[in-house]
């Protein structure tokens, strides 16, 4: 492998991490019978936390698990809701998406007393592999959430189908009733996953704000979890296949910012990826259809 193929390699692995993380928070909840629509919201919390508790640490470890324990209060919010009280989780979750919007611009003025964008020599980012003395190629210039979220993707994989959980888990989002019937505690389990995907983009956030780069931006999750929930979409219950749709979105990216540096508008460059992602919504949407068509005669 060449240089230009490790480094554009690398960049793809950098640009999916935060998605491919997001992604199986929402597809743990869709698999337990909860569409997750605020992996967006979520995410850019789990952002912002991240920074924030960095930033008065100085530490970026505790700052990751400062996002990821905030992020799961914050989804709390479409636990209680969808869950306990049977609230519609689109809606819950539209609100949450703004809420999230809102919040972080408001308390970054709070908190840093600067709006747009906060960075700082003393705001401590995760360290890269080579740094901490695994030097691995391509990998070696990422920091240690990326080979975690290759490595969660095949325990969500073997967990839910080679654990009596997560066939439990399945079984709940399948026939609810009938599982209820049988003595599952739907509740508890959906309850679980809901904030377990909370937990999942606390990490995708820190990634971002303290791996990917070193600061946080307003909106600066700019639809990523958004591409999340069309992964989960194209994916369905299969975390392989979301993985694949993810992958998709971060080769769109960082081809994306070669063809920035050869001239393209930066503009063009920030909706590549975005556009490759709904064109790939829309042929699996119609070879969906032309499934059921073939199958109907």
């Amino acid at each position: 492998m060449n240089i230009f193929e490790a480094t554009f390699f690398a960049a793809v692995l950098t640009a999916t991490a935060p998605v491919v993380l997001a992604a199986l928070g929402g597809l743990l909840s869709s698999v337990s019978g909860v569409f997750n629509m605020a992996l967006e919201g979520q995410l850019l919390w789990g952002a912002f936390t991240a920074v924030v508790f960095s930033y008065l640490t100085g530490s970026a470890w505790l700052g990751v698990l400062g996002g990821v324990l905030a992020t799961v209060l914050y989804s709390a919010i479409l636990s209680v809701s969808a869950v306990t009280f049977r609230a519609d989780p689109v809606v819950v979750a539209v609100g949450m998406n703004l809420l999230a919007l809102g919040l972080t611009a408001f308390l970054m003025r709070q908190v840093f007393g600067v709006g747009g964008t906060y960075t700082s020599p003393d705001l401590r980012g995760l360290p890269t592999l080579a740094d901490l003395g695994l030097d691995v190629p391509v990998l070696g210039s990422q920091s240690p959430l990326v080979p975690v979220t290759l490595a969660l993707v095949v325990a969500v994989a073997l967990w839910l189908k080679r654990t009596r959980a997560g066939l439990r888990l399945r079984g709940i989002g399948q026939h609810a009733d009938a599982a209820e019937s049988l003595g599952l505690r739907v509740g508890v389990y959906r309850h679980g996953v809901v904030l377990a995907a909370g937990a999942l983009c606390g990490l995708a956030g820190a990634q971002l704000a303290l791996g990917n780069v070193t600061l946080f931006s307003e909106g600066m999750s700019a639809g990523r979890g958004w591409v999340a929930v069309v992964a989960v979409m194209l994916g369905g219950s299969r975390p392989y296949r979301v993985l694949l749709a993810c992958l998709l979105f971060g080769a769109a990216e960082a081809f994306g910012f070669r063809l920035q540096g050869a001239g393209l508008p930066q503009q063009a460059a920030d909706a590549a990826p975005y556009v490759i992602t709904l064109l790939a919504l829309v042929v699996a949407g119609a070879a969906g259809r032309r499934r059921q068509t073939v199958e109907a005669r």
